[in-house]
């Protein structure tokens, strides 16, 4: 009988530390991580399917030298809910595809994980064993955005109006607090305590 891979979804809002937590993941317990947000970046300049249907739909969503206009897909993606089901509808199948790929050839791990801020929206939580649910503060969110993206205070809190943390937070398996005070790889070596006896 083969062994089982157990497959962890990580998850939670814009600035929670997502990445903090998958970098914790990776580099105190050695568990692989694959990051949606990354894949999805190259498959919209590598994958001719995706970037013909985005081309279709966003004229001037690349350039001529085929570089992804980040600004004018980022615009039509954030104009309206519709329009975020377009593009959605568009990358989220090639990154599942890429993503069951990667589990697959991780077939030797004990546990996996994939880190997604949509896990939900995307229906991809569905192929999880267990879902984390990575949570900070709103006042600490919109700093670490700020700082990280550059961005103003309203337009951080405009993006984050436009996810429903508060829905996925109570849907997730597990919760991990990550305020900038909380010790996260304790929090995380019990979730994988708790996560072994599955494999």
């Amino acid at each position: 009988m083969s062994k089982r891979v157990i497959r962890l979804g990580i998850t939670g809002g814009i600035g929670s530390g997502k990445s903090f937590v998958s970098r914790a993941l990776e580099e105190r317990f050695g568990v692989p991580v694959y990051n949606c947000d990354q894949r999805a970046r190259h498959i919209t300049v590598s994958d001719e399917g995706v970037i013909r249907e985005l081309s279709t739909l966003i004229p001037n969503a690349y350039d001529a030298d085929g570089k992804l206009n980040k600004r004018a897909v980022s615009d039509f993606l954030f104009s309206s809910d519709e329009h975020a089901r377009m593009v959605n509808g568009i990358i989220h199948p090639a990154v599942r595809r890429d993503m069951h790929e990667w589990i697959s050839s991780h077939g030797e791990e004990k546990i996996v994980a994939v880190e997604s801020a949509i896990l939900f929206e995307s229906g991809f939580a569905q192929d999880f064993d267990h879902v984390l649910f990575v949570d900070a503060p709103l006042d600490v969110r919109v700093r670490r955005v700020m700082k990280r993206d550059g961005v103003a205070e309203a337009e951080v809190e405009r993006r984050i109006a436009r996810q429903q943390s508060d829905e996925d937070l109570r849907r997730a398996d597990s919760v991990i607090v990550n305020d900038g005070h909380a010790d996260v790889p304790s929090q995380l070596s019990s979730l994988l305590s708790h996560l072994s006896p599955m494999a």
